[in-house]
């Protein structure tokens, strides 16, 4: 079923949810509905809920739902609007995709600037949208056509402009892959800001090698080094392929975290040679 309306869902405020919520993804005068279906998808998969299409070419059909995997509930609440305009309404902000600067430019965003800007928004609306008629906030992100992206009247339409960093000799993403990018920079940077996850407790314990004084060996040259090295423990019996599973698995990470260089890996090698000859 399409609808003719969006409505977010009511949700408490501060919360990643509400968040996510009132975010709402806008495409214009789309050609393939196969697109709608993939950037309904990336939606998804970024927990976002509401999709307007503007003046689609094409209604949404079985290629949109196909492309749309696990996301059909998008589609099936999706908004139609005949007009830019009106699918923008009620929206609090606007941030409009736009790969170049055009004659009269809003502020160009990138996509982390973008997410880190509206989540400090959101966060400063706190009790203002609580107690008013409308609690939901609303943020649209517009997208534009697959062959020449929005007009300078649509670009006129938004707060913000935004540009994902490309390949400056050919930077033209699929409007389901830009869907996919920006969605999900914004569900990170909520993510981090909203839950009780500390950037810490994100991090990774990372270890890296500070200085080189000869090039690193190659992946093939490190599975040749753990085969060498497994070899050698079965010889001296401490390595048993047919009771450990868990052992090839520590050796990789070992020489992962190790990070040698070939002059290593070459003594490494010799060593493991001469003790296999005893």
């Amino acid at each position: 079923m399409v609808t003719t309306d969006t409505n977010a869902s009511q949700q408490p405020f501060s919360t990643l949810a509400a968040f996510l919520a009132g975010i709402r993804i806008v495409m214009v005068n789309t050609t393939l509905p196969a697109n709608i279906g993939s950037a309904a998808r990336a939606m998804h998969t970024m927990g976002l809920t509401q999709l307007t299409v503007v003046a689609p070419k094409l209604p949404i059909d079985e290629d949109a739902y196909a492309h749309a995997a696990g996301a059909k509930a998008i589609l099936d609440a999706v908004t139609i609007c005949d007009t830019l305009e009106r699918a923008l309404q009620d929206c609090h902000w606007v941030i409009a995709t736009s790969s170049r600067q055009r004659h009269i430019p809003r502020p160009v965003l990138s996509p982390r600037q973008a997410a880190e800007l509206m989540v400090t928004n959101f966060q400063n609306l706190g009790d203002v949208m609580i107690d008013s008629a409308h609690p939901n906030w609303q943020l649209a992100i517009v997208f534009g056509r697959e062959d020449r992206g929005l007009t300078n009247e649509e670009l006129q339409l938004a707060d913000y402009h935004i540009q994902i960093p490309a390949n400056a000799e050919y930077g033209v993403l699929n409007v389901a892959a830009a869907v996919q990018v920006i969605a999900s920079v914004f569900y990170e940077t909520a993510e981090l800001a909203l839950t009780a996850k500390t950037a810490a407790e994100k991090s990774i314990d990372l270890t890296f090698r500070q200085q080189w004084d000869e090039p690193p060996i190659s992946n093939e040259q490190r599975l040749q080094l753990e085969n060498r090295l497994l070899t050698l423990l079965e010889n001296l019996d401490i390595y048993n392929p047919a009771q450990s599973k868990v052992m090839p698995q520590r050796i990789n990470r070992l020489l992962s975290r190790l990070q040698l260089d070939i002059k290593e890996y070459q003594l490494l090698q010799a060593t493991i040679a001469k003790l296999l000859k005893q």
